[in-house]
């Protein structure tokens, strides 16, 4: 199991399940709604995944998908994908032990700012591995 939630605490999460898609996105949807260069991501089966406390924020971020976040601190949770119904991406550092959930690949580097240099060992891919974005 492995739980997590905002920085503020009003929102916990707990998700199991196998872990798939350990990425780090680079796309301009991640940098323009975190203001990071890129973002940790990981997913779980969306039946594995359950609210502990809170309610958060969901905001429709592409024509495609939503994002969570906690209204009272900022904190991006989750992205939801319309055509991936039995799945959900959770932010890996918004994990209680983010260590638990390494990324595995860097995806949207065509959108990688200019000033990052990748150099730890990961898959690099220009847009996504699975053919979709978050």
């Amino acid at each position: 199991m492995l739980n997590g939630g905002c920085f503020c605490g009003a929102i916990r999460y707990a998700g199991s399940g196998p872990l798939t898609g350990q990425s780090l996105c680079h796309c301009h949807g991640c940098q323009r709604t975190t203001g990071a260069p890129c973002v940790a991501w990981f997913t779980v089966p969306r039946a594995e995944f359950q609210l502990l406390c809170g309610v958060p924020t969901v905001f429709r971020s592409s024509d495609h998908g939503s994002r969570a976040f906690c209204a009272a601190c900022g904190t991006q949770l989750t992205f939801a994908d319309d055509a991936l119904l039995d799945e959900i991406d959770i932010t890996t550092c918004s994990l209680d032990d983010p260590a638990l959930a390494p990324p595995r690949r860097h995806l949207y580097t065509d959108s990688q700012v200019p000033w990052l240099t990748l150099s730890d060992g990961l898959s690099v891919f220009a847009g996504s591995s699975a053919g979709r974005s978050a």
